[in-house]
């Protein structure tokens, strides 16, 4: 298979062209309709109002916002005037913010006022309380030295902002020309999107993609999901990782397929979308779909016409995908596995795989990327069957870290090589599995032990909506096992009633010691759990028990 050597930008105007009165996105919750023609007019208005700032190629934008229509729009109005797209956590706050604003050389700002009830004007101006005497365009800020424009997502007026409106009015003193010769200056090699990598440890970290990166990574995500444009995406992750704006939008735009988005995460709205729009797709992390297979209501709500879409984001266990496959009929969902540095997706099950091997595996290499498991002591390839860590090398590799050259090293090998920092077992026929991540691997007396191993077994437990597993110190093994449940609703399983169900089930040096139960995971805003807090909670809990 070719890669594609197109902008973002030249993609929608593909789609365009070839399905001008085709749905592009919908918006259930507003009623909002746009075809793939409205939608390149709208991108092309707002790429010639980021030009009316004055923003040159390659200058950083900056947005923070849930999944907006305007945020959509952004995407692609980037990739037609050429400025650099930086994704902002929805969950940052003051200190978070201003990091990466200062980081990432970001001249401009676009946001939200709120979030889940953040008054996201409010963090702003604690960073920069001189936004409220600065002139529009001409935002002083001692704090953010390079940032010069904030363009407010609302029709309300802020001191120093710009509304969305503004924004696309002033486009209009840009003639079209202007936006076409810009656009046509652009390579499709030119890194386009940023994105902040939510590191455990350290500061986070601003990977440089390109279009060549993003647009093919889309591409061949939807290829394997067999995605055409008759298909309807049901995209409720968030827009600023990865997962929202490649694995969603750029996948569906790759084959003029519609989205169905919301800017916000809610269960039963996503039900909704699913069979009021007849979605024949829909993309979520596993605890996304947990929370749709467990509302309430999830009986009364038709999925009639799904088939396929992405469970991705973290490790995907096979009791869920077997419910989202019986229960929601989604029989050809895929999984995906990447990272923001794949940009992002190394491998992904087929749609005609076996059973098993989209349940067991995270499928096998994408075309046109390479991949391989090392041991992570020699360097050496291990032989199949023998965990290590997976690399990955290809046109989806990241240009690098932004302003890191020694982080961008130790990530990407002299010879290409991609390091994930995952540990993978490989088998004969290509298939992988993530056995987790090399830090979260226990090792207990001498025993190297896989969480995931010990949680799929767990899922099987009638009683257990949902368990994490992580290693604790020990002072005889080293580690010993810690395994932290979510109990179904209505239920309230004991630590000995777990103890008991794995006992003869599993080896006895993998049941975990300790039992802890939970209402709900720390998360990232992407939907990640947060492994390192739960062993923070669990250390807490253990001392305060001794």
């Amino acid at each position: 298979m070719s890669l594609l050597e197109m902008t973002v930008g030249e993609l929608l105007e593909d789609k365009a062209n070839k399905y001008p009165d085709h749905e592009a996105f919908v918006y259930p919750e507003h009623n909002l309709r746009k075809t793939y023609r409205e939608f390149n007019d709208m991108a092309d208005d707002a790429a010639k109002g980021l030009m009316a700032l004055g923003i040159e190629k390659g200058e950083h934008v900056a947005i923070w916002s849930d999944n907006k229509p305007e945020w959509l729009v952004t995407q692609f109005a980037t990739g037609k005037m050429g400025a650099v797209l930086v994704t902002v956590n929805t969950n940052y706050r003051a200190q978070e913010l201003e990091y990466l604003l200062k980081q990432s050389d970001a001249t401009t700002l676009i946001l939200s006022e709120t979030f889940k009830g953040a008054s996201y004007i409010d963090i702003l101006k604690e960073i920069c309380p001189e936004m409220e005497t600065s002139a529009k365009g001409d935002v002083y800020c001692e704090r953010l030295p390079m940032l010069k424009n904030i363009i407010v997502l609302s029709d309300n007026a802020y001191n120093g902002c710009f509304t969305w409106q503004e924004i696309i009015r002033n486009g209009s003193q840009v003639r079209d020309a202007q936006l076409q010769e810009r656009h046509a200056a652009l390579s499709y090699q030119d890194v386009i999107n940023m994105q902040y990598t939510s590191g455990t440890t350290g500061f986070p970290k601003g990977v440089m993609l390109s279009h060549y990166n993003i647009v093919n990574n889309g591409n061949q995500v939807a290829d394997c999901m067999k995605l055409t444009q008759e298909d309807r995406l049901c995209i409720p992750v968030p827009f600023f990782h990865c997962f929202g704006c490649v694995l969603g939008t750029m996948a569906a735009v790759s084959k003029g397929a519609t989205m169905v988005i919301l800017e916000q995460f809610d269960a039963k709205k996503v039900l909704r979308a699913v069979q009021d729009e007849q979605c024949t797709g829909l993309h979520g992390v596993p605890t996304m779909f947990i929370a749709e297979l467990n509302d309430p209501d999830f009986a009364e709500f038709s999925s009639d016409h799904l088939r396929t879409g992405i469970m991705a984001g973290s490790t995907c266990p096979m009791e869920v995908m077997k419910s989202v496959m019986d229960k929601m009929g989604a029989n050809e969902i895929t999984i995906a596995y990447g990272q923001t540095e794949s940009s992002p997706v190394i491998t992904q099950t087929r749609t005609d795989d076996p059973i098993e091997a989209r349940v067991r595996t995270v499928g096998k290499a994408h075309p046109n990327v390479e991949v391989k498991v090392v041991d992570p002591a020699t360097g050496n390839e291990a032989e199949a069957g023998i965990p290590g860590e997976l690399c990955t090398r290809g046109y989806l590799v990241m240009a690098g870290y932004y302003k890191n050259e020694e982080a961008t090293q130790a990530a990407i090998d002299a010879e290409g090589w991609l390091h994930t920092g995952d540990l993978a077992v490989m088998d004969e026929a290509g298939y992988i599995e993530i056995t987790g991540r090399m830090k979260d691997m226990i090792i207990r007396g001498g025993e190297n032990i896989y969480p995931r191993e010990i949680e799929e077994f767990l899922y099987q437990h009638p009683d257990i909506q949902d368990v994490q597993v992580i290693g604790v110190p020990d002072a005889k093994y080293g580690e010993e096992i810690l395994a932290w449940i979510i109990p179904k609703e209505g239920t309230s399983p004991s630590e000995d009633e777990i103890s008991a169900f794995c006992e003869g089930q599993i080896s006895h040096h993998k049941i975990p010691k300790y039992i802890r139960f939970t209402d709900e995971y720390p998360m990232t805003a992407s939907g990640k759990i947060q492994k390192f807090k739960l062993r923070e909670s669990a250390l807490q809990l253990i001392q305060s028990d001794q």
